[in-house]
């Protein structure tokens, strides 16, 4: 094994068995988690090691030839080795992570992590670094007085709920000569929906009292709402009060109580199940584009027929959840 990859695995059970130990030692946290002193642990960068290693070489020259410029110079470097690495930890002391969300994705693509900082003293925090276990650092500043929001991304390899018990939060500001850092152990998970992939065609539309949106008259049905102004549309069908306004061309629409709508059933759906799901994926991503109405029945529940953004985030967490035992 090459000597890279050894001092990589050397250092990745080392920072692992440093998590392990800072987790029995603090315990499981509710939010807002505040960074007290006791909560940050600090350690000399690689440039903090080669400067250390400057001063004691200058130490060691200047007593070996009785050079008192040369030890003026050490111990002032010394010093402000001691300023830097105050300075680090007071960076990190006193932050407080007040809220975690989480946006999830499909699998192969990130999902987003959405750590909310906030400081309460009367100076800036700089070059804060947020991550999680395989994620890069992702920079934040949080101003004085002020709260700011670290978006870290997820990689998703996997169908299901990814589970995310600790946040790492540290800084190397202001010279990079130390770095601190602080764990905070919060419950947060994001969901990896399947891939929306198959080329089977698309159960057909039942008339079974949906409310697909179609454009009648005025007064005909119920009032659905307004789209643009497409060539063909009836000048009685505008909305000239939202022209007046200046929102442009709209049309209005209605809802008819006889209209057509999609049940997507992974029982009809043939091959392995991971296909059966990424097919099921496929045809709510299309549904949802062409403004269907579309329901979704799994082994274990079933979802009514329904539309817009949060019934498509329903039925792809149902479907990133099927077979786990636990419910969206």
């Amino acid at each position: 094994m090459p000597a890279v990859k050894i001092r990589g695995h050397i250092k990745e059970i080392l920072r692992r068995r440093v998590a392990a130990w800072a987790r029995r030692r603090q315990g499981e946290d509710n939010l807002p988690v505040i960074i007290t002193t006791r909560r940050v642990y600090i350690l000399p960068t690689r440039a903090g090691f080669a400067f250390a290693a400057l001063v004691v070489v200058m130490l060691i020259a200047g007593l070996n030839y009785s050079n008192s410029i040369a030890l003026l110079i050490a111990f002032l470097l010394a010093g402000f080795g001691m300023i830097a690495m105050h300075l680090t930890h007071r960076n990190l002391v006193g932050v407080a992570l007040c809220a975690v969300a989480s946006v999830d994705a499909f699998v192969g693509e990130h999902a987003r992590l959405l750590v909310t900082l906030e400081n309460s003293a009367d100076t800036a925090r700089l070059g804060l670094d947020c991550e999680v276990a395989g994620s890069p650092r992702i920079a934040v500043d949080v101003p004085a007085r002020a709260t700011a929001r670290a978006d870290v991304p997820i990689a998703l390899e996997r169908r299901g709920r990814l589970l995310v018990d600790r946040i790492h939060l540290s800084t190397a500001f202001p010279f990079g000569l130390f770095r601190a850092w602080s764990y905070a152990h919060v419950q947060a998970s994001a969901l990896a929906w399947p891939v929306p992939r198959g080329r089977r065609e698309a159960p057909p539309e039942t008339a079974s009292g949906g409310n697909a949106t179609v454009v009648h008259r005025v007064g005909d049905e119920e009032w659905a709402g307004l789209r643009e102004f497409r060539s063909g549309d009836s000048p009685r069908q505008v909305a000239w009060g939202a022209y007046a306004r200046g929102r442009g061309l709209l049309v209005k629409t209605y809802q008819s109580p006889a209209a057509h709508q999609r049940m997507f059933d992974l029982a009809v759906v043939p091959g392995e199940i991971e296909q059966r799901l990424e097919q099921l994926s496929a045809w709510i991503v299309a549904a949802h584009a062409r403004g269907e109405r579309y329901g979704l029945r799994l082994a274990e529940r079933t979802l009514a027929p329904g539309s817009g953004n949060e019934h498509r985030a329903r039925c792809l967490d149902s479907l990133a959840l099927h077979g786990s035992g636990e419910v969206s």
